[in-house]
């Protein structure tokens, strides 16, 4: 299609071009031509026997003249006046414009163009999308990076958060360590730190994780994941009044309409009823409480992994946010020996009140083998993911199918 669209619109350009250089110059109709050329000779003569009889010129000067104009005429009505040998160049001209042009135009797109986009199944590719393969090899290059330039604050930070894409919380704690102690103060990447460290931990915000939270709310009191986290610390000791002080102070700033403020709602509403004072957060727009949702489906193994899995491995089957923190919103566990395995996750499975399935826009589900029966992800586990969905989506496929590098 395309070299067909290219090909009509070369010919529309040739068809104004080629025209005028084919066409003969002149008048196109010989025999009035000719009569032009006889009346011109004609005056031309009597003004001659004009100027004999007046004696202005001589009876050899008139002869010699006479057979000049006679000469010209016949020329002239034999020749066309030299315009029919004309079309003989314009033909060349338009034979070379005619083979030029499209060379032309097509070294001009090799030049400028995507000629890559041409091949066979080009437009059913996404040349955007990346693979996991692709952004692990992309984080080991950066990794490689950092330890030839280890003073790099930002590129620390982006290796950090690259390892937390990748699940890879221990490695992200550590590259978050190098981080910290080469920067200035930082909340938001001393919360990314206390995550990352409590992730790889099991999820225990307790000891470091919440001294790095309590640091990072210091340097800055409005820092959303801080005050999530610190909420999040508050509600498991059973202290529900910090952790809804904590909550109310991230619907100050985030906007109302936003998942995190959903979820935070939703967060606030089981701190105050496990307190003993179920009333409405006074942020929350009236009768704002979000319906229960869960995401179901069912979970596979690929078989060119199954031999990497044992019967009695444990997997661990989750949702997490599709964009946002990457905290599980729910999970539940299965062993490899169930597979396939049907699941549903719904709010009561959540890790923490202020992050709730049902608060979220989209999800994306995710099931690993756990070699080691931990959550936290490690070389040799198996996993696979699905794309994002709204929660209240069922019949989800998750197949596992690649390993955790």
């Amino acid at each position: 299609m395309f070299w067909l669209i290219a090909a009509l619109l070369a010919a529309g350009a040739l068809a104004f071009v080629l025209p005028p250089l084919l066409r003969r110059r002149g008048d196109p109709d010989p025999a009035a031509r000719d009569a032009t050329n006889i009346a011109l000779h004609r005056d031309q003569l009597r003004e001659l026997e004009t100027d004999l009889a007046a004696g202005t010129l001589g009876r050899e000067q008139y002869d010699e003249a006479r057979r000049d104009i006679e000469q010209r005429l016949l020329d002239d009505v034999r020749n066309g006046n030299g315009t029919r040998a004309a079309p003989a160049a314009g033909r060349r001209s338009a034979m070379a414009v005619a083979a030029a042009m499209p060379v032309a135009a097509i070294l001009l797109y090799l030049a400028v163009g995507n000629p890559a986009a041409l091949a066979p199944g080009a437009a059913n590719r996404d040349d955007h999308a990346i693979t996991r393969e692709q952004i692990e090899g992309m984080v080991e290059r950066l990794a490689v990076r950092m330890k030839e330039n280890p003073d790099d604050v930002k590129g620390w930070t982006m290796l950090g958060r690259s390892y937390a894409v990748l699940d890879r919380h221990a490695e992200a704690a550590a590259a978050y360590v190098n981080a910290v102690k080469r920067s200035e103060p930082d909340a938001q990447l001393l919360a990314d730190y206390a995550d990352a460290l409590a992730m790889a931990r099991g999820r225990n915000l307790k000891g470091e994780p919440e001294r790095l939270i309590a640091q990072a709310l210091k340097v800055d009191p409005q820092n959303v994941k801080a005050l999530l986290l610190a909420g999040t610390v508050a509600f498991q000791d059973k202290n529900f009044k910090s952790a809804i002080a904590y909550w109310e102070r991230i619907l100050k700033v985030v906007p109302p309409d936003s998942d995190i403020a959903n979820s935070v709602r939703d967060g606030i509403a089981d701190a105050r009823k496990f307190a003993g004072t179920a009333t409405a957060p006074p942020s929350a727009k009236p009768g704002a409480v979000a319906a229960a949702a869960s995401v179901s489906g069912t979970v596979r193994l690929s078989p060119g992994v199954a031999a990497k899995a044992a019967p009695d491995d444990t997997v661990f089957i989750f949702a997490r946010p599709a964009e946002g923190p990457r905290m599980p919103l729910a999970v539940m566990r299965k062993r490899v020996r169930d597979l396939p395995a049907a699941f549903t996750l719904d709010d009561s499975m959540a890790m923490t009140p202020a992050m709730k399935l049902s608060g979220q826009r989209q999800v994306v589900v995710g099931a690993r083998v756990s070699k080691s029966g931990t959550p936290t992800p490690q070389p040799g586990d198996l996993e696979g993911f699905s794309a994002p969905v709204k929660p209240g989506a069922a019949g989800i496929a998750v197949l596992i199918n690649s390993e955790v590098r």
